[in-house]
């Protein structure tokens, strides 16, 4: 109430005992005294007790940050529903804003422009596609693509492979991998020709090797090779002494958002945490603080994408996807070392 925040519209709403008027919690008008505020559910709670409604900020109808997500939410399926690329102007036009206000209503909200988004989009229904379509020409033409060129330029960046490898489940692709120990209990790491594409933990070998096959069934699954041997050896080296550092290519896969949450994660200093609200925020999307949480859940190579080093907004820890005491441990090493 005292930040006046509209994402808190709609969960309850607050009389004045004083003035007999109830609001919802971003009424702009003047605070009241803490001592003359009462809670309610809603408006008809509000109601009920003998309270009517401010004539300000009108607390019975839809509230801004709802009619903007209506909006965006209109815009999203307009995206998803045509074939052709929809043009900012386009959507700007459909809404009755600008294209500045359109560009930034619908990145606040979904924490990606409509280029991005649709793209994202694009991609999503090219994977679909391609496992039904009896040729790749047909799936990227049904996903909306204009060229096969285009397609294939962005498929490494959204599938990690080419749209043949996907289709075939990854049949075609050499994924070379380890198991290993470390300090943390079992270690895998997979990776591609074009960069490591899985860092898993865990407490039994065999665990991880199955989750590995469950991501990519259809992948030639090679271990026992000596050369990469050296790359398990650095992923261990940097679980165990993270001063030291280690550059290796990452082979990335995951939507348009998740890849800019990843990215982003990567330019935390060693020795630094963040809350996932500041990450949200240095990726334009402040009021994605729960998708910036899926996407490091999400992410399936650790350490080297840290998404150990995101905190609660206190600075507690929360869930980790390989168990909050590695969070822990990994957290300590680089702070005290």
């Amino acid at each position: 109430m005292q930040r006046r925040d509209a994402e808190a519209d709609g969960t309850f709403v607050y009389s004045v005992e004083t003035t007999g008027i109830y609001c919802r919690p971003s009424c702009p008008s003047r605070a009241a005294r803490p001592e003359n505020v009462v809670l309610h559910d809603g408006p008809e709670d509000a109601e009920r007790a003998g309270f009517r409604a401010c004539k300000r900020c009108e607390p019975k109808s839809v509230s801004p940050a709802d009619c903007h997500a209506a909006l965006v939410a209109e815009l999203c399926r307009r995206i998803e529903g045509s074939v052709e690329t929809i043009s900012l102007r386009e959507l700007a036009t459909h809404a009755g804003l600008s294209t500045f206000h359109t560009q930034k209503l619908f990145k606040k909200v979904t924490g990606l422009t409509p280029k991005a988004y649709g793209a994202a989009h694009r991609a999503r229904r090219f994977r679909t596609e391609l496992r039904t379509q009896s040729s790749v020409t047909r799936a990227l033409h049904e996903a909306g693509y204009g060229s096969t060129a285009r397609a294939y330029e962005s498929s490494n960046a959204r599938l990690g492979m080419t749209p043949s490898e996907y289709r075939a489940g990854g049949k075609d692709v050499e994924m070379k991998f380890a198991v290993g120990d470390c300090s943390l209990g079992s270690i895998l790491v997979a990776a591609t020709d074009r960069g490591v594409s899985a860092i898993f933990l865990g407490d039994e070998p065999e665990a991880l090797v199955h989750e590995l096959e469950r991501r990519f069934p259809d992948a030639k699954l090679a271990g026992d090779d000596a050369p990469f041997e050296s790359v398990v050896a650095k992923v261990i080296g940097l679980v165990e002494e993270p001063r030291k550092g280690t550059k290796l290519p990452l082979d990335i896969r995951g939507t348009a958002f998740q890849e800019r949450v990843w990215q982003a994660l990567r330019t935390i200093p060693l020795g630094k945490t963040v809350s996932y609200a500041t990450l949200a925020e240095s990726i334009g999307a402040p009021k994605a603080v729960r998708a910036v949480a899926g996407a490091c859940a999400a992410n399936a190579i650790a350490i080297l994408i840290p998404c150990h080093r995101v905190v609660r907004t206190d600075g507690s820890l929360s869930g980790y996807r390989w168990g909050v005491e590695r969070k822990r441990t990994l957290i300590d090493r680089e702070t005290q070392t």
